[in-house]
């Protein structure tokens, strides 16, 4: 008798996690991912401000499971479901399945702002992350030679969002300017240089204790990022951002981390679509109406006991996935599933060099001990002992020398939506 089959439709944390749930199990598995690699997506921000490679943060698949009897890997990119059918189309061809877990993920969410998602640099693949650092490099290339009224907007960078995503990526990019950049470029004067992140809210790292949302604010003032509270993006432009209030800042570079929506094709495949686009699902992770179905991580939408939706973060990804593996396990063996049951180990960022915020059972830390627990959480969750060294090495580096070594704008990749191709590097 043939073991049942089940297909993971994603390679990032949920869908990872889900696999190696099931290695080596009763049960034959497929993974597909449109890429043929893992990202660890808590450090992206990190390549897109040159402060490390896109390969530091990224496994090959194929690597993770090459010892995995049962596992099969297929990078192809999902285009289609037939849930009467149960079989997952592909841009390779259809699969069927006994069990399905979509582990999708998520896409930039530019609630409706005109002109966010044609002119604003997201911040949630990999395919964003090189594109932007080679843009911000190009800025300073064009500034060196422009005229005073377009210097002024090459040198203007905005951030959108005041989450962890835009706090660790203002800080970084602040580093990376103000550092090396500056050197780089004695003809820019620090005083042309202006970074503004903008929240609409009133408080940054709204998910975390008010008095660690402040640290931040004070950290990223002392770095020279301009921090606006209270402050919405009405229209972005292909050379300006308006504010709600009616302020125009003149600028070339937006990036857009103000949140994230389901996969939008989910709903034309015969999915239930909630909030935000997320999929609803039983505390037991499947779809209401077929247990065959288990949708987690980002595209899930689950609310704890006190009727809140659970975050779109790594580790409710990671929880899930296990999850579902053991379900997937119990119900082939004829056995109950259990329901899923988050356990929140806290929450994380870095404001930059020894500055760090950090809410972990119960406790509110910053500064030093902030920063020294993320640096060892970080690395720790890195896949692969390879990627754990290096990223030590370019952090110790970085650290020493105060140098950003990933500064080189290569041929063959687009640096920005008017310039020249530049290589994924």
């Amino acid at each position: 008798m043939e073991p049942p089959h089940v297909v993971i439709v994603g390679a990032g944390f949920g869908g990872l996690w889900a696999a190696r749930g099931l290695v080596n199990r009763p049960v034959r598995v497929t993974l597909v991912d449109r890429n043929n690699y893992h990202t660890f997506f808590p450090l992206l921000y990190q390549v897109a401000a040159a402060e490390l490679v896109p390969t530091d943060i990224a496994h090959p698949v194929r690597s993770i499971f090459r010892r995995a009897r049962n596992v099969d890997v297929r990078m192809a990119a999902m285009t289609g479901l037939d849930l009467d059918r149960r079989a997952v189309l592909t841009d390779t061809g259809p699969l069927d399945y006994d069990y399905l877990v979509l582990a999708l993920g998520s896409e930039p969410n530019f609630f409706g702002v005109p002109g966010a998602a044609e002119y604003a640099f997201p911040l949630r693949w990999m395919a964003d992350a090189v594109p932007l650092r080679h843009h911000v490099l190009t800025r300073f290339e064009a500034a060196s030679t422009a005229d005073p009224a377009r210097r002024q907007r090459l040198l203007t960078f905005v951030v959108v969002g005041g989450g962890p995503t835009g706090v660790e990526y203002a800080g970084a990019l602040s580093e990376l300017i103000f550092g090396p950049l500056l050197e780089d470029f004695p003809g820019v004067d620090r005083d042309e240089v202006r970074i503004e992140l903008v929240e609409a809210s009133g408080a940054l790292l709204g998910g975390m204790p008010e008095q660690l949302g402040r640290y931040a604010g004070e950290r990223l003032t002392k770095r020279r990022v301009g921090v606006r509270l209270g402050t919405a993006v009405g229209v972005v432009e292909k050379d300006a951002v308006r504010l709600s209030g009616g302020e125009i800042l003149p600028t070339e570079t937006v990036v857009w981390t103000a949140g994230v929506r389901g996969e939008p094709r989910a709903a034309a495949w015969g999915l239930p679509v909630g909030p935000a686009g997320r999929v609803p699902v039983t505390p037991f992770l499947h779809l209401e109406e077929r247990s065959e179905v288990f949708v987690i991580g980002d595209l899930a939408y689950l609310e704890d006991g006190e009727g809140r939706a659970l975050p779109q973060v790594a580790q409710v990804a990671i929880q899930q996935g296990r999850r579902v593996a053991a379900n997937v396990r119990a119900n082939a063996g004829g056995r109950p599933m259990a329901p899923f049951t988050y356990r929140d180990p806290g929450m994380l960022a870095v404001i930059g060099r020894n500055a760090a915020v950090a809410h972990v059972f119960g406790f509110a830390l910053k500064g030093w001990t902030a920063w020294f627990l993320w640096l060892g959480i970080h690395i720790s969750w890195l896949i692969g002992f390879r990627n754990r060294a290096l990223v030590l090495l370019n952090w110790g580096w970085n650290y020493v020398r105060y140098r950003r070594a990933v500064r080189l704008i290569l041929p063959t990749v687009r640096a920005s939506r008017e310039d020249a191709d530049y290589e994924q590097l």
